[in-house]
């Protein structure tokens, strides 16, 4: 990260690929992980949530969001490691490529479940749950690569961040996934609840 021995070809990898690509398209990659545009995507999915009813998971994406910058801001500050084109420090690990991989990823996670869900067949809602995650994974594939090919970061800046987001998604992933199944016994249980006593009733009585 900040003296080890992958830091030299991290360098090297690093020199070899600035300035390459056109200037427009790996300025708009680099800009996919900043705040004015991550951020908003996952707030309009947050918002499309709640007004579906699932608070719960909104609130899970969220606080994965606001958990970015408690773990990436600590680590820069640790490593204090020098940016490619730059004297000032602080470049490991890259905050926009944590902000991208959370934001896209954590908005596919949250739409997945919203569409074609319980239907048993495939439908035209199912599309959402195929093309959310892939899309996800590119826009932060596409917003490491250009931070690297514009000379934002260093290559490592960018593994570190997808590897730190990674874990993040996965307790994520295990939070959705408690809320789902909470969810599903709650509805199980209003269901018996509902209907258990009347079928009894009904059972008990004589035939006609």
């Amino acid at each position: 990260m900040a003296g080890g021995p992958l830091r030299d070809a991290d360098e090297r990898l690093g020199r070899a690929a600035f300035g390459h690509g056109p200037t427009w398209l790996t300025e708009f990659l680099a800009d996919l992980g900043g705040l004015p545009v991550a951020v908003p995507v996952l707030a309009i999915v947050v918002g499309y949530a709640l007004w579906r009813g699932h608070r719960a998971r909104a609130v899970a994406v969220a606080l994965a969001m606001v958990a970015v910058p408690v773990l990436v801001m600590p680590l820069k500050l640790w490593t204090d490691r020098p940016g490619p084109l730059t004297v000032e420090s602080g470049y490991y690990p890259s905050g926009h490529t944590a902000t991208a991989t959370v934001a896209y990823c954590g908005a596919a996670l949250l739409l997945s479940p919203l569409t074609g869900r319980g239907t048993g067949r495939v439908t035209r809602h199912d599309t959402g749950r195929a093309w959310a995650m892939p899309v996800a994974v590119v826009l932060s594939a596409a917003t490491g690569i250009g931070l690297v090919l514009r000379g934002y970061h260093w290559p490592l800046d960018i593994l570190g961040s997808w590897l730190l987001c990674g874990m993040l998604l996965a307790l994520l992933v295990a939070a959705l996934w408690w809320i789902d199944n909470r969810g599903a016994a709650d509805t199980g249980r209003t269901t018996g609840r509902a209907w258990g006593p009347i079928g009894s009733a009904r059972s008990a009585q004589p035939p006609k």
